[in-house]
């Protein structure tokens, strides 16, 4: 797409249309020299970094009923707030299943709220390959903030702490074995806690277990991040938890510059190791008859990785 097409789509989208911010989100997606064009259109006279806010932890936790209601309290403060809700895959068409936008249709007709799903397609740490260059994207068209939700994850899958400024880590009191539950992992990354559906039976003994193994960290000489609990299907502790996030956000010229060097850090590896990635899947291809050595057990790994290597090596 030419310069000026860009531009004009560019335009019209800081305006608020949302045809023409999904037009560019779907390039942004997609990758390749395009998306290279676009990066550099926006990146002149883009506002300062948007407020990158993450929402993860388990599956089930109501993480997409608690974004909506981040939203709404967002959009009463007048802001333009897009949300990137990353699904999993469909196991047919590869797509997202697109559950959290059907969670989130009361904000369907706002101008000021743009929800973009997206598929995991097979990417570990809850998000998608290209979900940061959409939330750079849609950053650069005036969204702040910037929400993204991951996908339900698991102690390790914790890219979200990298991508966003500010990470809520959501946890429900249905673990099973709380102890197991909150050892690691999701809970060395959440600047706030979220213990959701607090109306449930076991909420209480759950809060109070979490708040213990959260004031560990003060022997180390780290002071715990704070606990909300919520119940996102009434709004009950979302006002206490929504102070907290806005205090932050007021905040952010205190804090922030730190964290956005270490996002575009990140943002810069995760590229790089994604272009390698497509480099080793078109020098696989290109070596046939050695793949066919390895999956015959002709040839070992080590081997014939230190064979692909060396053909890569300049004359």
């Amino acid at each position: 797409m030419a310069a000026a097409s860009l531009a004009s789509l560019a335009s019209a989208a800081r305006a608020g249309d949302h045809r023409a911010t999904a037009s560019l989100v779907r390039i942004a997606e997609r990758g390749g020299a395009e998306a290279d064009h676009l990066e550099r259109e926006l990146r002149q006279g883009a506002p300062l970094a948007a407020h990158r806010i993450g929402i993860t932890g388990v599956p089930g936790a109501g993480k997409s009923t608690l974004v909506s209601q981040l939203v709404t309290a967002f959009r009463q403060r007048g802001a333009r707030v897009a949300v990137v809700a990353v699904d999993p895959s469909s196991p047919f068409t590869g797509g997202a299943l697109l559950g959290d936008r059907v969670r989130m249709q009361q904000h369907a007709e706002d101008p000021c709220v743009f929800i973009r799903s997206m598929a995991t397609r097979g990417m570990l740490g809850g998000l998608a390959q290209a979900s940061n260059a959409v939330a750079d994207t849609l950053a650069a068209l005036g969204y702040d903030p910037v929400i993204i939700e991951t996908v339900g994850v698991g102690q390790d899958e914790l890219d979200i702490a990298a991508a966003a400024h500010t990470t809520l880590v959501v946890l429900v009191p249905t673990l099973g074995d709380e102890v197991q539950g909150l050892k690691a992992g999701l809970m060395e990354i959440g600047d706030a806690m979220v213990v959701n559906k607090a109306d449930l039976p076991s909420s209480a003994a759950f809060v109070r277990d979490l708040h213990a193994t959260l004031a560990l960290r003060r022997l180390s000489g780290q002071e715990p991040p704070p606990l909300h609990a919520t119940t996102a299907t009434t709004g009950e502790g979302l006002a206490a938890l929504c102070d907290w996030l806005f205090a932050r956000d007021e905040a952010r010229a205190g804090w922030m510059s730190e964290r956005e060097a270490l996002r575009r850090r990140w943002a810069l590896e995760s590229e790089v190791a994604a272009r390698i990635r497509q480099l080793v899947a078109a020098r696989l291809a290109a070596q046939p008859e050695l793949c066919g050595q390895v999956e015959r057990g002709e040839v070992g790994t080590h081997e014939a990785a230190a064979q692909l290597l060396r053909s890569t090596e300049p004359d």
